[in-house]
């Protein structure tokens, strides 16, 4: 008989993906609360249990994960497309990193209690799926719901098109599998895992020409040499911190805004020729881009609907296919667009970035405001304006605002400064920190930086009610 128990801890935090992860870790190390987490993997780590063989990340290690514990070696890449950067951890590293954080950091605590293949049904309960056990479960403090920002990855997503039964088609997860030259590719989406099957091919000596890349929209990409942390790469950071405040101070609208973007190298596209609709923001080297454009077969017909054994269906058009051609899925959205919802709200937690692009860092912030601010939860939502999850140009503009939001509300907080300084996955900060402030021109330019933010931010709250009006 399948039985049922009863538990009661402080907080219950439902995922063990990254947010779910970094919450926990600085929450553990700021207060003295007892934790319960769940997740229906049985592994921590979330969607990476999922992700495809050959993924990495697209930002430095050094700005995921935990706040506790280092992800790599914090060393310079001096092979492959990204040679001269940060290194970006591997999903097998990354997997094996967290498996260390809860089992070297979290459970040691003694105040950690974990339960893996594990499914929330909502309604103050879980079930294991190994022994259909159910666990009554009271949070005397908090739920800390990480659902909210669920990432989908290909080889659990299903496409919203029809496949024909004899179309050859699968995940980016199997192109390692393929054994026989097929007689050719055709990669279907337009975002980071497109970009990763495309070079992944590429790299394994794939001709462009046999490659056909279809995408519904073109999208905006952040030069990885631009956010790259450390006092060596201060001047190129920060230099384009600067000219991206400067253009948003200076632009007439939105379309004169990208365009000061690109012309300073804050954003590039694959295209020049075509106008960018999509920012999700992926982070391209210059060989990647270079590497991207070799291949010129890309397909702009809208959204895939069909994909048969002789034609591919699109809402613009159709395109030929053969049975012997690989049809690769990269359509799936690592996070969804969806509406905010209150951070800190009553006896839920729904952690959501505060920081754009910056899932790990956002987690840890918000489990440190958690811990260490009084005063009820319009004090800590004050300290916690989300940062949307981007989808498209405006979405550029609304994050970019309500990133500033938060870096003035932190600042006028001295002890949170202090953690923020202190904070691993504050890549910046540690920038600025070490900078060699002797150095007249490191300070102009950390003068030209800050004074531009606020006329940016101020035109950019214009802009952005121009375009909605």
């Amino acid at each position: 008989m399948v039985g049922m128990s009863e538990i009661e801890t402080d907080y219950l935090i439902v995922g063990t993906g990254c947010v779910g992860m970094a919450f926990a870790d600085t929450l553990v190390d700021h207060c003295d609360a007892d934790v319960v987490m769940i997740d229906s993997h049985a592994e921590p780590g979330g969607h990476w249990n999922d992700a495809y063989p050959f993924v990495t990340l697209h930002q430095p290690s050094s700005f995921y994960g935990v706040a506790s514990t280092p992800l790599g070696r914090d060393r310079i890449d001096t092979t492959g497309l990204n040679a001269g950067l940060g290194e970006l951890a591997t999903g097998a590293e990354i997997q094996q990193y967290f498996h260390g954080v809860m089992h070297d950091h979290l459970l040691p605590t003694g105040r950690v209690r974990w339960f893996p293949k594990s499914v929330w049904d909502r309604d103050g309960g879980f079930r294991s799926q190994l022994t259909g056990e159910t666990h009554r479960i009271t949070a005397r403090r908090r739920i800390v719901d990480t659902t909210h920002l669920k990432t989908t990855v290909p080889s659990t997503h299903t496409p919203s098109f029809e496949i024909d039964p004899d179309a050859r088609f699968m995940p980016l997860n199997d192109l390692p599998k393929v054994t026989e030259p097929p007689a050719g590719w055709v990669v279907v989406g337009g975002g980071k895992t497109a970009m990763d099957a495309v070079l992944w091919l590429l790299g394994a000596g794939v001709d462009p020409e046999a490659i056909t890349w279809i995408m519904s929209r073109d999208g905006w990409f952040i030069p990885r040499e631009t956010v790259q942390p450390g006092p060596d790469r201060f001047r190129q950071t920060f230099t384009a911190q600067a000219l991206q405040y400067e253009a948003c101070a200076a632009a007439t609208d939105v379309d004169d805004l990208f365009a000061r973007l690109e012309d300073g190298g804050v954003l590039v596209r694959l295209d020049p020729s075509v106008e960018p609709s999509m920012f999700h923001a992926p982070t391209v080297s210059a060989p990647e881009l270079e590497a991207l454009r070799s291949v010129r077969n890309v397909v702009r017909l809208g959204r895939v609907t069909r994909i048969g054994s002789h034609e591919i269906e699109l809402t613009g058009g159709t395109i030929p296919t053969s049975p012997d051609h690989i049809h690769v899925d990269c359509s799936a959205s690592a996070i969804p667009k969806q509406a905010p919802t209150t951070i800190f709200d009553g006896h839920v937690i729904t952690p959501q970035t505060v920081r754009a692009y910056q899932p790990a860092f956002s987690a840890s912030v918000l489990a440190w405001i958690e811990a260490c601010v009084g005063g009820g939860d319009d004090a800590k939502n004050a300290l916690a304006t989300v940062v949307p999850i981007p989808d498209d140009r405006l979405d550029w503009l609304k994050l970019t605002v309500a990133n500033a939001v938060n870096m003035r509300a932190w600042s006028e907080q001295p002890e949170m400064t202090r953690f923020l300084d202190q904070n691993r996955l504050n890549g910046f900060s540690r920038t600025v920190r070490d900078v060699d402030t002797s150095d007249p021109d490191n300070v102009a330019l950390l003068m030209r930086m800050r004074e531009a933010v606020l006329p940016g931010v101020m035109n950019l709250v214009k802009l952005i009610g121009d375009a909605e009006a």
